[in-house]
């Protein structure tokens, strides 16, 4: 059973000293200063000085914040600086401070991210990143990016989760600003990866490509995605995961499959029908997630 929400429950404005979105807005702001200071809060409002791995949980992912562990604490995300309320059907604006029993009695903290902020918002880059920004402050040195998502592949149906191997990034803009350099050439990593087909040998893996939205894709624009490598599409995870990078973590991803893309499938998209695909899929995808994240601790980091 999920305890208390901390603090005021997300009707309730946030106190006037708890900064919101605007200041990631202004170009002068320095976006990791804002992390920092919802790090802050977290610490305060969880007890927990620092969490080891953080967890954004995309469409059809929510079982899994009730099963990798035991839910210590609980924040709205509008009481944090930087976060915006949740905008997406099926996301829920909190931030969960789970405990993972650990090895030999100990425990460990997971940071789960139960919403999060996309492109098609409309307010900018910093905020789509900025959950993955305080992970990183909070002292996660490992996260799990998932999402729900169209498939390319006619043998994934709905309800298929797939590893994330690499991504094409189709929205013409990158986390990064000024002159910062990344290199992202095993951006996914393969360890990871190898950790979760210990779970389940049977993940299949593909290339998860980012479209602006918030329409869904043609299926031309589909088409096109599969000439190019792609395997997934969605309208999440790549700019979160280039954020990840430069903040130094290491980078699990997960899609799930709710639907045939475009072009792919005979039935018109709608986003209920990516609701209920993951909502149908959750107890299971949420329990192999759970091992998955559990197994990742259990290795420690790179």
């Amino acid at each position: 059973m999920t305890p208390p929400t901390t603090g005021p429950s997300p009707d309730v404005a946030a106190p006037a000293d708890v900064a919101g979105p605007g200041d990631l807005a202004d170009p002068a702001t320095d976006p990791s200063a804002v992390a920092a200071r919802a790090a802050a809060v977290l610490a305060e409002r969880t007890g927990a000085a620092r969490h080891d791995v953080a967890l954004v949980l995309g469409s059809g992912w929510q079982a899994t914040a009730d099963l990798v562990g035991t839910t210590v604490a609980q924040v709205p995300v509008t009481d944090l600086p930087g976060f915006p309320p949740p905008a997406a059907l099926g996301h829920v604006g909190v931030v969960r401070s789970v405990e993972v029993p650990g090895a030999g009695g100990g425990a460990h903290r997971a940071l789960v991210f139960a919403s999060r902020t996309h492109l098609y918002e409309g307010r900018g880059v910093r905020p789509v990143v900025h959950a993955v920004r305080t992970a990183a402050a909070a002292g996660c040195s490992t996260i799990v990016l998932t999402n729900g998502c169209g498939g390319l592949d006619p043998s994934w149906g709905p309800g298929t989760p797939v590893l994330v191997s690499d991504h094409i990034n189709l929205t013409a803009t990158s986390p990064l600003e000024g002159a910062t350099f990344v290199d992202l050439t095993d951006l996914y990593s393969a360890r990871l990866r190898a950790l979760a087909r210990e779970v389940d040998p049977s993940l299949p893996e593909g290339v998860y490509v980012q479209f602006r939205g918030p329409h869904y894709e043609t299926p031309a624009e589909v088409a096109m995605a599969g000439r190019m490598g792609g395997h997934l599409v969605g309208m999440s995870t790549t700019l979160e995961a280039i954020a990840a990078r430069q903040a130094g973590m290491e980078v699990l991803g997960i899609s799930l499959v709710t639907n045939l893309a475009a072009g792919v499938g005979d039935r018109p998209l709608d986003a209920q029908e990516v609701v209920d695909a993951g909502r149908a899929a959750g107890p299971r995808i949420g329990a192999l997630l759970a091992d998955v994240v559990r197994r990742v601790l259990a290795a420690g980091p790179a």
